[in-house]
């Protein structure tokens, strides 16, 4: 089993910046945080540099090379908010080359609810009687949920393919560029709460209004994956997020790019623009702009204001593919792009490192990351420079670890 000690590192162990100087891994673990150096072990001295807990994307749409993507910049787990995986292709995914990944599996909507707008009309795929409100076929539809009954039956079938936990849409279509979209219903969205939980399942709300944001909160949401953008926080939302300990995956990056914000200054520095391919840093220098009349500083006073009151803050980007149409993101760069915004927003740099290492794996139930500490998965990441009083230099990447496994640098 091979050995490894970072030695001479500032560690940050997903709370805080601690006295130990030494982290020692023990093959796929953590063996030790402090004391002596095992004889034997591979050296890493990290020159004064520090050392993270590899960062968690706590919202993403991937594929292969996302997750591959993803980890070259050091996010080693991401958690997926819609995607056909089967149980089959997760399993393929398991190596120590591509960050690990977490999955709903298709989301809770109505007959024509988002994001059904992004593929082909319903009606290009004729009902055979066995998938009603089926849309294109199994690995491309979106299974439409009428009733409280039909989504608790897809609930099961998902609990049964080993999803990790349940995705519900509120969405009109006013902030994603496609208003009169059809919204989910109280009663199946009550529902499926509900069967999300018997189930011993979080659920998730993609909701981008205050309105839909209130709606989740009142059935008994787990967590927001977007903030809202159609106005700024008042204390009554704030107040009942808060009460409800619904925890928030603001995806800052989204916002920016859906009102109209291009991530070309971020896509400019050396230390992005260097690790994405031309197609990556044209989709990053673009921009959504589905939400011109949006204001991101609504947003940012948003997550300030929830994190006031106790919210939980989680890093999420909602980055998919490498298209302009959904531009601003890129796999593993647009987690640096947030943890700068979420500072911008006024937390402080420890604080928003802990929205993309402790605070989603204490939320999302990953009780072997998200911290330096013995035991835990050797999923790690060494910086140049001192990122928890300067955000930005998460980005001077030296090393990334994946259970262990020194990743080759870009």
């Amino acid at each position: 089993m091979k050995i490894t000690a970072i030695t001479n590192a500032r560690v940050f162990d997903g709370e805080q910046v601690i006295e130990a100087r030494t982290v020692v891994l023990d093959g796929a673990g953590i063996g030790t945080v402090g004391g002596p150096v095992p004889p034997g072990a591979t050296v890493v001295d990290a020159g004064g540099g520090t050392f993270l807990p590899g960062l968690i994307d706590s919202h993403v749409h991937t594929d292969l090379d996302g997750l591959r993507l993803a980890l070259r910049f050091g996010v080693t787990t991401e958690l997926e908010m819609m995607g056909h995986w089967t149980p089959e292709e997760r399993a393929a995914v398991a190596g120590d080359d591509v960050a690990d990944l977490r999955s709903a599996g298709m989301g809770i909507t109505p007959p024509g609810g988002h994001p059904s707008e992004y593929g082909p009309p319903a009606d290009a795929f004729p009902d055979d009687g066995d998938h009603p409100h089926d849309g294109p076929p199994p690995g491309y539809a979106f299974p439409f949920c009428s009733t409280p009954a039909e989504a608790a039956k897809m609930i099961e079938q998902q609990v049964a393919d080993g999803y990790d936990y349940v995705k519900i849409m509120i969405e009109d279509g006013t902030v994603v560029g496609h208003p009169g979209l059809p919204v989910i219903s109280d009663d199946v969205l009550t529902a499926a709460v509900r069967e999300a939980h018997r189930h011993g399942k979080l659920a998730i709300a993609h909701a981008t209004t205050i309105a839909g944001a209130r709606r989740a909160v009142r059935a008994g949401i787990d967590g927001l994956g977007h903030l809202f953008a159609d106005g700024p926080a008042t204390p009554g939302i704030v107040a009942d997020i808060a009460a409800a300990g619904t925890f928030v995956i603001p995806t800052l990056t989204v916002l920016s790019s859906a009102t109209g914000h291009t991530g070309a200054r971020f896509a400019a520095d050396e230390r992005v623009s260097s690790k994405l391919s031309s197609q990556w840093l044209d989709a990053l220098r673009a921009s959504m702009n589905v939400y011109p009349q949006g204001d991101l500083n609504d947003a940012l006073g948003a997550v300030a204001a929830l994190h006031a009151a106790g919210v939980d803050i989680l890093t999420g980007t909602d980055v998919s593919e490498p298209d302009p149409a959904f531009g601003g993101m890129a796999h593993g760069a647009s987690v640096h792009h947030e943890l700068q915004l979420l500072v911008t927003a006024g937390l402080t740099p420890v604080q928003a490192l802990r929205a993309a290492t402790s605070t989603p794996a204490r939320r999302f139930g990953l009780t072997d990351r998200g911290r330096i500490t013995p035991g835990a998965r050797a999923d790690l990441l060494l910086v140049d420079g001192d990122p928890t009083t300067t955000i930005a230099d998460t980005l001077s990447i030296r090393a990334v670890w994946r259970r262990g496994v020194r990743q080759t640098p870009a």
